[in-house]
């Protein structure tokens, strides 16, 4: 007996001491699975999800509030007439697989990137560059054609991220950045996996392994969730359980903002919505809040125009797209449909769309139209939409910052490119003072809503559920992105 005794505060100190430990592995849960693991060669926001500025890291970088900082980068220098930036960069810093980066390196990135043949989804980004030249290891110059006041923020995009010559053969499926993050593994259809970069040129993060788990249905998801089967679910799917996440003590429920300007989407290029009444038509056949209400359970801001409200500069154009059905049945008439018409509706997997989906279903057919729904996953989405411009409508959200300008690309998945808009963001692109860019910022706005380019909907709120006890995650989404360069358990 008194044997036991003297054992027994030793097993509670033992016990004490492993439960004192701090945790060091996190898994993370999101609904979509990247179609490959490049992002300088697909549009997929989903690939940014796992791997921005976990794997891969660029000149500059967002953080969370949206501010562009440092990153490869730390410093650069501006011609007086903006046509040159010369960056430095940091000293250190090396790919995963070992190598050195280097000016060359990103003289390669940028250079691949504004290549006639290059796959880049946002090539735009790129298209005021001139010339990239290496000035010694730490130092490149990159010089423009015309002065363009987005340079530094169009830098921190995923799509900008610096890869290596030796590594982007395989880079799909293998990914090698220079991140605090090392890409270890990926079980398609199930799971990534990182751990900790010992060589990272910063602050070495607090985790050292993570798994990413892809979790697409939202009964699935909140199974996981309940089970504690992961520790965070960034984007969560189902936001009728948010009350029931927010009730439980052993979980915390994250609602930040987000740059997805979610729409209805129409292919200008494409009878009958190369007619700009039939696009009014559609555009006032929707009810933006039962959407919201019936899609995402009242998450979610009204939009009159593919800008993020959020934004100072952001005009409310909500007015030029009211609910109106008979104002759209009238329309239809004028338009020649006087019967209405039967369309396609393609839909990717987030629960905005197939949700919306069905809604907006119902709503355009009291108008007369008729869609024929196809669910598409992520990867056929990408390849019928986005590049095949094979579809009537569709509904997508678009979570990159600040991508108005897309509108200006006549070969872009909905097809509108009108000049006097390519003149304002030409223009846009040449203005630094921020008052004469806000009054183009505010043209440009209105421009497409008169237009009724697509059928603006909801800014995508993000919920995040996560364990309570995980501190450092992104509330808002600035650019898509689960950033846990800064994450950890608390003590």
């Amino acid at each position: 007996m008194t044997r036991l005794r003297a054992a027994l505060p030793a097993l509670l100190l033992t016990g004490s001491a492993a439960l004192a430990q701090q945790q060091t592995d996190l898994t993370v849960a999101l609904q979509l699975e990247p179609p490959h693991l490049d992002p300088t060669s697909a549009a997929a926001g989903a690939i940014d999800s796992v791997l921005y500025a976990n794997v891969f890291e660029g000149l500059t970088r967002f953080a969370e509030d949206g501010s562009v900082q440092p990153a490869l980068a730390e410093s650069w220098e501006i011609s007086d007439d903006g046509l040159t930036y010369t960056f430095t960069l940091r000293e250190g810093v090396s790919f995963h697989d070992g190598s050195e980066m280097d000016a060359s390196d990103v003289k390669f990135t940028l250079d691949r990137a504004r290549d006639e043949d290059s796959l880049n989804a946002q090539k735009a980004l790129f298209e005021a560059i001139s010339d990239v030249t290496v000035v010694d290891p730490r130092t490149v110059e990159v010089t423009l054609s015309q002065p363009e006041g987005n340079f530094l923020f169009n830098m921190a995009w995923g799509d900008a991220v610096i890869v290596a010559p030796e590594s982007v053969e395989d880079i799909k499926q293998t990914p090698v950045g220079t991140g605090p993050f090392i890409f270890e593994d990926w079980v398609q259809g199930d799971r990534i996996e990182l751990s900790r970069n010992p060589a990272y040129w910063g602050e070495a993060p607090t985790i050292e392994e993570a798994t990413f788990r892809f979790i697409s249905d939202p009964t699935a998801a909140y199974a996981a969730m309940m089970a504690q089967d992961i520790d965070v679910f960034a984007g969560y799917p189902a936001p009728e359980n948010l009350p029931q996440f927010e009730a439980d003590p052993r979980f915390q429920v994250l609602v930040g903002s987000t740059e997805g300007e979610t729409i209805l989407a129409m292919n200008n290029g494409a009878e009958p919505f190369d007619n700009p009444q039939v696009r009014s038509a559609v555009a006032h056949a929707i009810d933006r809040q039962a959407i919201i209400d019936g899609a995402m359970f009242g998450q979610g801001t009204p939009i009159g125009t593919h800008f993020a409200p959020h934004n100072p500069d952001y005009v409310d154009l909500l007015d030029l797209s009211p609910y109106d059905p008979e104002e759209a049945r009238r329309l239809l008439t004028d338009a020649g449909y006087p019967e209405g018409f039967t369309t396609t509706l393609k839909l990717p997997p987030p629960s905005y769309a197939r949700r919306g989906g069905e809604i907006i279903a119902a709503q355009l057919r009291e108008i007369g139209i008729e869609t024929q729904i196809t669910n598409l996953e992520w990867a056929q989405w990408l390849e019928e939409v986005f590049r095949g411009k094979d579809f009537g409508l569709t509904i997508v959200s678009h979570t990159e910052p600040f991508d108005i300008g897309i509108y200006a690309r006549p070969d872009y998945y909905f097809q509108y490119g009108k000049p006097a808009f390519v003149e304002i963001m030409d223009e846009l692109s040449a203005t630094t003072d921020p008052e004469a860019r806000s009054e183009l910022l505010a043209r440009a706005q209105t421009m497409i809503a008169e237009d009724h380019v697509n059928a603006y909907l909801f800014q995508l709120a993000f919920p995040t559920v996560a364990d309570a006890r995980v501190e450092g995650l992104w509330r808002n989404q600035p650019t898509q992105a689960t950033d846990l360069t800064e994450v950890r358990w608390a003590d």
